[in-house]
């Protein structure tokens, strides 16, 4: 954990906001990434969709509860203005956004139907922390679902040099105070939150034909391996520049391979809120 994180509920976003992270979060849809929580929701709800990013999940929580409210909540104030001209181009008018800390939501007790993050937890130091306070604003019999990375059952293939990116990736979580595994703890998270009714999954974000292997390519070469981020990781000590440089030249080679194969692991999980 980086000494600036031992103390702080508060995530310091390892992803960044790149352009190239941006093109990816576009991929991220509530029919693809909140899949488990749609069959809950119904319309007239009041629901938090938490670290919501761009709001491409968000648009799509907001038509299954219409005309209940959305209200989208995000700690960079540049994603908030992206999903808020997102949902008045497509006309989405229940749907509000806030910039806001998942530690200490502006919201009043018992406040919400309904509660759901993608890919946020996952970067909270204090996971425990952040679910105390959406277990809060969340009514009795409420319901939260939450998205996160599994980074032990993620995959590259053909196996070469380039799947050393991975204990990477998860080294850099976790000096950024953040969980690199915490998809496949989310039913242990909840129920020592206090949560009922657990219910957990997994999925793949799968990268496998030739449209989808390109943005793996890029996410990897032009983000995880990009000069920035690089500078971060040797700067840590959780790799040499030698290596990020041989990664580099592996993804490249890695994408003209016809056979190749890469999937990013998900868990899921379902919860309420004791009645």
């Amino acid at each position: 954990m980086a000494d600036n994180q031992k103390d702080t509920a508060t995530p310091d976003y390892t992803m960044g906001y790149d352009d190239v992270l941006q093109t990816l979060l576009k991929r991220r849809s509530a029919a693809t990434n909140a899949a488990y929580l749609l069959p809950h929701l119904k319309p007239g709800m009041r629901v938090l969709d938490f670290g919501c990013a761009p709001g491409t999940i968000s648009m799509g929580l907001a038509e299954a509860i219409s005309p209940g409210e959305l209200h989208g909540v995000d700690m960079e104030a540049s994603q908030v203005d992206i999903a808020r001209a997102a949902s008045v181009a497509g006309g989405h008018e229940n749907a509000v956004f806030h910039v806001g800390d998942v530690t200490k939501l502006p919201f009043e007790d018992n406040f919400f139907d309904a509660a759901h993050c993608y890919a946020l937890l996952m970067h909270v130091p204090d996971t425990m922390a952040a679910l105390a306070e959406l277990k809060r604003v969340l009514k009795p019999g409420g319901i939260i679902g939450v998205g996160d990375f599994i980074g032990d059952s993620s995959f590259i293939e053909p196996k070469t040099i380039l799947n050393g990116i991975w204990p990477m990736i998860f080294r850099l979580f976790e000096a950024n105070g953040g969980h690199s595994q915490l998809g496949k703890e989310l039913r242990g998270r909840f129920s020592e939150a206090g949560f009922v009714d657990i219910e957990s999954a997994g999925t793949f974000e799968s990268f496998g034909s030739n449209a989808d292997t390109p943005g793996f390519k890029n996410m990897m070469f032009d983000y995880v391996l990009a000069p920035a981020m690089a500078d971060s990781i040797v700067t840590l000590g959780i790799a040499t520049q030698e290596e990020v440089n041989k990664w580099r030249e592996e993804v490249v080679v890695w994408e003209s391979d016809p056979s190749v194969f890469a999937g990013v692991a998900w868990g899921e999980a379902i919860g309420r809120k004791p009645t």
